[in-house]
């Protein structure tokens, strides 16, 4: 959400402040986080740069456009990722990557990836207002996520380097695996707030 005025809000490089999705969760999540508990933690990652990648990995042409803004392949695995300095890289499907930043960043990868495009049949969306990130780790982290979660998440079937797309209760969600017991957690804007309060609800029994 924009919004130029709140006090709780974030400037990324004097451009527009930023509002997190999870502004009316805030006391919630600050509660939990006073708890310290090696069982579960859950924090936000807010204002990541986020878009979503739209291409022909056979197209050398576009593969090549993209590598040398991304600084890394496509990943064209399912449920992959790839990594470089600044981005990782999800697969999302047979033409279709979700682009990630690693720390917060003014949204310009869209306009640098679409001239890369230029003669090419590739698109790149800006997601990053319509998504938040958070990230959940702890000893019993996948006991939480698995009481909302149809995956198997045992780290045989889903570990780091790799991504998956299911739901959590009502909410879709992209999974990321990024250490032994730590999992970043892609969520839509219109649900973040919903998550993040019945994942502190699903993880209560546990702490």
């Amino acid at each position: 959400m924009w919004n130029e005025n709140r006090n709780d809000a974030v400037a990324l490089e004097g451009r527009t402040r930023l509002e997190s999705p999870l502004v009316s969760a805030q006391d919630l999540l600050a509660a939990h986080q006073a708890l310290t508990s090696k069982a579960f933690r859950l924090r936000e990652r807010p204002f990541l740069e986020l878009v979503n990648v739209r291409g022909d990995a056979g197209d050398p042409a576009f593969v090549s456009a993209f590598e040398k803004v991304i600084g890394t392949r496509l990943p064209v695995k399912s449920n992959t990722v790839a990594q470089a300095s600044d981005y990782d890289v999800l697969w999302l499907g047979p033409d279709e990557w979700l682009v990630r930043s690693s720390e917060p960043r003014a949204s310009d990868l869209e306009a640098r990836l679409e001239a890369a495009f230029v003669g090419t049949f590739a698109t790149a969306v800006d997601v990053g207002s319509g998504y938040t990130v958070l990230e959940a780790s702890g000893e019993r982290v996948r006991d939480v996520i698995s009481r909302g979660c149809p995956l198997d998440l045992h780290p045989r079937v889903l570990a780091r380097g790799q991504c998956a797309q299911s739901h959590y209760f009502k909410a879709s969600i992209v999974l990321v695996p990024t250490a032994d017991n730590t999992f970043e957690i892609v969520v839509r804007r219109s649900f973040a707030d919903y998550f993040c309060r019945i994942v502190l609800d699903a993880a209560q029994p546990l702490l």
